[in-house]
């Protein structure tokens, strides 16, 4: 029997093999996009890593950067002027215009500030929305002008099935995420007459990464579609292999697509593990008076 390390090693299948990547988003460890930068590398391509500069300063990306041989652009995604400089400096780092982009990126303040839905901060919502939906569309348009995405480039964005359903503790987030994949659809159909260029969203499983953690209950939101999922969640790992096959040329005519990459959890109204676990009790939801906070 293989060594999972062995295994790891016969499970490249140098699917990328001479294409250039852009990797936004990479923090530490846990993040989706931390996992895509190995894998892509695995799989032979050459990549650059970007990330805000406070970002940087937390996280761990130095080390990636280091173990990757690629280099790091300090960049805020949601300013013009810092994409086109990540655009060009990667042309010229990586020797040409680029094969594919990852869109990791989202904070909400009203989350981390625990704001419920009703009662939105709106310079907070302002944020959300820019940081995690708009900066999609800026990083598009940029490339576009610079003609910075190569003939037959893929561009994937991460997103949450939050977008068409509601879930609890979810908040401004949700709005991000349906704003974010409206991009990708129109965004798509211009890119793709115009420079044979794929946009997509994947809808990812709830994975413990920094910024999933701060959704309100997300230990419980995990643990509740990990029972409904027939498969199970999908891990950080599963999804950058997922993003390398959507990278690659395997996918060629996959275009304005959100791609659930759940565990089949979107396709489940309930399951018999969901409901031999359903817990009737509210009491850590209620205020003082015993009402219910729904947000």
């Amino acid at each position: 029997m293989h060594s999972k390390l062995t295994f790891k090693k016969i499970m490249s299948y140098n699917l990328l093999k001479g294409k250039r990547g852009i990797i936004f988003g990479a923090l530490n460890e846990q993040s989706i996009a931390w996992k895509t930068a190995e894998k892509v590398v695995e799989e032979g391509a050459k990549i650059t890593l970007t990330n805000t500069p406070i970002a940087l300063r937390m996280g761990e990306l130095s080390g990636l950067a280091e173990k990757l041989n690629c280099e790091i652009i300090p960049a805020d995604a949601t300013n013009v002027e810092d994409l086109e400089t990540v655009f060009r400096k990667s042309m010229e780092i990586l020797g040409g215009p680029i094969d594919f982009v990852l869109h990791s990126i989202g904070m909400s303040p009203n989350v981390r500030k625990k704001k419920t839905y009703d009662n939105l901060n709106y310079d907070f919502l302002d944020k959300t929305l820019d940081i995690s939906a708009i900066s999609f569309h800026k990083m598009l348009q940029t490339a576009k002008k610079m003609d910075a995405i190569a003939d037959g480039g893929s561009v994937i964005a991460l997103s949450y099935t939050a977008a068409q359903r509601t879930f609890f503790g979810y908040n401004d987030m949700a709005d991000a995420k349906a704003l974010l994949e409206s991009i990708a659809r129109s965004f798509g159909y211009i890119y793709g007459r115009e420079g044979n260029v794929r946009i997509n969203t994947i809808s990812q499983s709830p994975t413990m990464t920094t910024a999933g953690s701060g959704v309100k209950g997300m230990d419980k939101l995990y643990d509740f579609a990990n029972r409904m999922s027939p498969l199970g969640n999908a891990s950080a790992e599963e999804c950058a292999d997922y993003c390398a096959v959507m990278f690659s040329d395997l996918t060629r005519k996959v275009t304005m697509q959100n791609l659930y990459h759940d565990g089949g959890f979107s396709s489940v109204g309930m399951s018999l593990r969901a409901m031999a676990t359903y817990e009737k009790g509210l009491e850590e939801y209620m205020d003082e008076e015993g009402n219910i906070i729904y947000g």
